[in-house]
């Protein structure tokens, strides 16, 4: 196995925790077209979460990108 295919593992991991730690200010009835704040603003932890998986999610797709060309 390459460096790519390792890379791949760890940020699909990664990315998978970091989603399911983010917290979703709307309740089921808002999936549903329900109430609830569309437009809601990031602070804290919630921000820092989110950018992380950010970075991850570009490093996730860049390391298949790579691990394809290689």
């Amino acid at each position: 196995m390459s460096i790519y295919n390792y890379i791949t593992i760890v940020s699909a991991i990664l990315v998978s925790i970091l989603i399911l730690l983010q917290t979703r200010g709307a309740s089921l009835g808002a999936g549903m077209g329900g109430g609830g704040e569309v437009n809601t603003v990031r602070r804290g932890s919630d921000k820092t979460i989110h950018q992380i998986t950010i970075i991850l999610v570009v490093i996730f797709a860049g390391s298949i990108l790579l691990g394809i060309i290689s």
